[in-house]
């Protein structure tokens, strides 16, 4: 993966990270820092199984890997709200 992949990629988790925020119901109590790291983190593992399923390179938009990507944000920020709650 080249450099401009890697930004890319984090550029891309933002927006993953806020769309997996928007998608839970109710406040979640995390800082936007912690919710762009979950979205980066999601975004990287949200590819890698969207190529294991033969997904990640579709004719236009790549809409069943971003559902992949939203679902693992949405559950990383959750995840990360239950510990940081603890």
């Amino acid at each position: 993966m080249e450099i401009s992949g890697i930004i890319s990629a984090i550029l891309i988790g933002i927006v993953i990270g806020v769309l997996g925020r928007l998608v839970l119901p109710g406040r979640q109590r995390i800082g936007v820092l912690l919710t762009i790291a979950v979205g980066i983190v999601a975004a990287f593992v949200g590819t890698s199984i969207a190529v294991g399923l033969g997904v990640a390179d579709t004719a236009g938009i790549d809409w069943i890997q971003l559902a992949l990507q939203v679902a693992l944000a949405a559950g990383g920020v959750a995840a990360v709200e239950r510990l940081k709650a603890r």
